[in-house]
Order: C-alpha cells, then sequence, then structure tokens
C-alpha cells in the first residue's frame, strides 16, 4: 500500500472531523476547511492507488 493512500485516508478522516464539528458549533470556516480537507484527501488516495496499481502491473510484467 503506498503511502499515499495512508495519508490521504488520514486526510479524510480528519476532514471529517472538522466538518462535523463545524456543522455542530455553526462555524462556517471550520467547516470549509474539513470540507476542502476531505477532499485533497480523496485526491491523494486516488494518486497512491494509481500508484499501487502502476507497480502492480509491473511486477506482473518482470515475472
Amino acid at each position: 500500500m503506498d503511502k499515499d493512500r495512508i495519508a490521504g485516508a488520514a486526510k479524510q478522516a480528519k476532514g471529517a472531523v472538522k466538518d462535523m464539528a463545524g456543522k455542530v458549533t455553526g462555524d462556517a470556516k471550520l467547516q470549509a476547511e474539513g470540507k476542502a480537507d476531505k477532499a485533497a484527501g480523496k485526491v491523494q488516495n486516488a494518486v497512491g492507488g494509481a500508484k499501487d496499481a502502476a507497480r502492480d502491473a509491473v511486477d506482473k510484467d518482470r515475472a
């Protein structure tokens, strides 16, 4: 598993917490930060997935 996938999942979780905290407290800025963190985490997770897929394809070609 690529480190980007792990970091992306962590960023998504952090964003979800911020988003929820913003909703509960009525803090629109915190909620927006949470949504941005979640989106960035999804992108980073997708990049890690692409790296894993590419690595798997190269490994299959070598076998």
